[in-house]
This record gives structure tokens, C-alpha cells and sequence, in this order.
């Protein structure tokens, strides 16, 4: 029997096992389908895929548990939290790349962990998929052959997609002023390169996203500027035949150049699909009418993201907690676990000891004899004393 070979698992048929599970636990048969399979599916199946922005494995283990069905692992979020700094190319593409490896690794094992639960304490196993991991390329850290060498280091490490943008080196934030454009012929040929690097890695399905910063740049070779130029862009990489999706970055969160662009984009290609940052530079909560999920995707919009939703949560928990610690001392730290812990919360990290996977290693510790994993990972809830 093979790991792919349909077999009740705990009375669940659609559940099947896999050696890294000891017998009687198994996992959902999505884990063998490559993830840029799985986001061409649900880009044909779902009104639209949204994918929450983190930069690290932690952050990604989070939106798979919560439920999310893509990741994207944000290239501004990457240089605040691997660099303390801003996105203007300062970081490298085999830095992010390795990011975005381990991420995919760590997705993976958290649907092992997850799918042990922990038996000792009453806590169900959860069969979750893998939310396929969509990766911020910026400008390709170069010419075409930098773009071959990231291209197969992100397919490599297992990624669904990436974007490239078409910005001179180096680059910047979409929201910074003066950006400058590198003339389309450039941009085309490092998409070509994506294209065929992939293919002969032999994943004909990894989707690409071309990124046009025209609408907002100041210096292009083109005489066209503003809508015009994004316009002209985004068809002229089009015409290539090598994006599946189109980005344009908008400055702001106004609704009319969103229309507009898509509009004129699908006058040629009706079928045209677009990826879209609902972007935290946007002061969204301040919008009287602001564009919504589903407006998005009946415009086309496939695939939908906030590239630093995840750091301004993690600046705004952090924040809460060591404000309280400030005021408080210790406890301010009781009243997070308070908070973690109160009837009805979905925290999964409330439990590093459940979260991190300490019952998984122990069972299958077990299974390959390790006898060193044992009860000493034993952790207590709120109210009961270890003894």
C-alpha cells in the first residue's frame, strides 16, 4: 500500500495515511498535489483566493489553522522582520527564497502536528490542507540570469507562484516616490526566463504574476505616463503569454483607476486575471465606501492580498502585551493568558507545547523507539498542576 492509497483513517475515508504518522493518524490526500496545482484550482474555483501576508514559517502555520486557503509571503514584511528595515532591495533573493523554503516546510509539519492533536489531553485531530505559498520575487535581484537563479531556488523550495515586478534595481516599496520602470522588453524577458526555468524544472503549473508599477512611476522609457503606461504594460506583458495573473500597483485605495485598469486591460483579454494589494498603506477604516473582497473579485481579481497584515498584528499584540508588562509587571503577562485561554478562544499558541508539535514528536518518537521523547514535554493547562 502507498501513502497515496485511499484507506479509512479513524473512520474517515478521506483521510489517508503516511509514514510520518504512526498508525491510526493520516492526513488529507491533498498533501501529495503540488501547490502550484492547487492555486490553478482554486483560481478556477473560487469567486477569488485571498491570501493573508506573513514573513515567517509561525505567521504562515497561523493563517493554514485559521483556515485560509493561500499564504503570501510578503517581501516588505520579509525586510522588517529579517532586516528591521524598509523594502528597497536590501536584502537578497536566496534571503527570501530560504524564508519562503522553510515556510513550506513548516507548513507541512504543522498539518502533521495537527493531525495528532494531543491524545493525552482530549484534543481532536484536525485534517487541514496546505495553503499553497505565493512569494514576493520583487525585481528579479538582477538581469535574467539573477531571475533564473531565484526562479529555481523559489520552485525548488516548493512555492505555488511568484511576482516580478518591473522596476530598475533597486527597488522600492510601491508606496515610496520615485520609482523608475525598466524599458517592457527587460520585463519580458525576465518573465520568459520564469516561464521556461519552471517548466524545465518540471512544473509546467507554477504561476506567474507580473507586477506593473507604471501607474505611479516617474521615470519610464515610454512617453506614456500614468494610466496609459500601466495600461500599455500590463497588455504588452499579456501579449507575451507568460503571466497567469496581473498586477498593477494602485497609489491609493480609490475604486475608479481599479475599474479602469481592468476595464481596458480585458478589452483585448476578456479572460484576464488580476492579483490585487489591498494594501496597509491604505487607510481603509477611513474610506466611506471602501472596495470589498467580492466587488474585487467580480472584476477579475483572482488573487487578493495585504502584504503587512501579518506584521501589523504581530506590532500591535506585542505592543498590548509589553505596554501592560510596562504598567503591570507580571500581571500584564497573566492577563494575556487570561485572554489565550478564556472559554471559546481559537489561540492555537496558547499551547507552545500543542502548537510546536511536542505531542507529535512524542508519538512518533515512540513509534521509531527514541525512547529520550517522553512524558518530561508534558505541559500543564491553566488549571491543572504538572506532577
Amino acid at each position: 500500500m502507498t501513502a497515496l492509497e485511499p484507506r479509512v483513517v479513524r473512520g474517515q475515508p478521506d483521510i489517508v495515511p503516511t509514514p510520518l504518522l504512526p498508525p491510526g493518524f493520516g492526513v488529507p490526500p491533498t498533501r501529495w498535489i503540488h501547490p502550484s496545482v492547487r492555486m490553478r484550482e482554486l483560481l478556477r474555483t473560487e469567486p477569488y483566493l485571498f491570501g493573508p501576508g506573513v514573513y515567517d514559517p509561525m505567521g504562515a502555520q497561523l493563517v493554514m489553522h485559521h483556515g485560509f486557503k493561500a499564504v503570501y509571503f510578503s517581501g516588505y514584511s520579509f525586510a522588517i522582520g529579517h532586516l528591521g528595515t524598509t523594502d528597497m532591495d536590501l536584502y537578497s533573493g536566496p534571503e527570501i527564497a530560504d524564508g519562503a523554503r522553510r515556510t513550506v516546510s513548516a507548513l507541512r509539519k504543522y498539518q502533521l502536528t495537527a493531525a495528532v492533536g494531543d491524545p493525552e489531553k482530549g484534543v481532536a485531530p484536525r485534517h487541514l490542507d496546505i495553503p499553497p505559498v505565493i512569494v514576493d520575487m520583487d525585481a528579479g535581484y538582477g538581469n535574467i540570469f539573477n531571475v533564473q537563479r531565484q526562479t529555481e531556488l523559489l520552485v525548488n523550495g516548493g512555492v505555488a507562484a511568484a511576482h516580478l515586478e518591473d522596476q530598475v534595481l533597486p527597488k522600492r516599496c510601491g508606496h515610496i516616490g520615485g520609482k523608475a520602470l525598466v524599458p517592457a522588453t527587460e520585463m519580458i524577458g525576465k518573465l520568459r526566463m520564469m516561464r521556461a526555468v519552471a517548466d524545465d524544472l518540471g512544473n509546467p503549473e507554477f504561476v506567474v504574476i507580473a507586477r506593473t508599477d507604471g501607474l505611479s512611476a516617474v521615470d519610464a522609457p515610454q512617453s506614456e505616463r500614468g494610466m496609459d503606461l500601466a495600461i500599455d504594460r500590463g497588455l504588452r506583458y499579456l501579449d507575451s503569454g507568460v503571466p497567469d495573473l496581473l498586477w498593477c500597483e494602485f497609489p491609493t485605495s480609490d475604486r475608479g483607476p481599479v475599474e479602469t485598469f481592468s476595464t481596458e486591460i480585458r478589452k483585448r483579454y476578456p479572460e484576464a486575471r488580476f492579483a490585487f494589494n489591498y494594501s496597509s498603506s491604505f487607510k481603509w477604516f477611513n474610506d466611506p465606501e471602501p472596495m470589498t473582497f467580492a466587488e474585487l473579485g467580480e472584476m477579475g481579481v483572482g488573487f487578493i492580498f495585504i502584504t503587512l497584515g501579518g506584521q501589523h498584528a504581530t506590532g500591535h499584540g506585542l505592543s498590548t502585551l509589553l505596554s501592560a508588562m510596562a504598567e503591570r509587571q507580571e500581571q500584564g503577562y497573566i492577563e494575556l493568558q487570561r485572554r489565550e485561554w478564556e472559554p471559546g478562544a481559537d489561540i492555537p499558541t496558547r499551547s507552545h507545547h500543542q502548537f510546536s508539535g511536542v505531542p507529535y514528536h512524542h508519538l512518533v518518537g515512540t513509534a521509531y523507539d527514541a525512547a529520550r521523547l517522553g512524558t518530561e514535554f508534558v505541559e500543564a493547562l491553566p488549571d491543572e498542576k504538572v506532577v
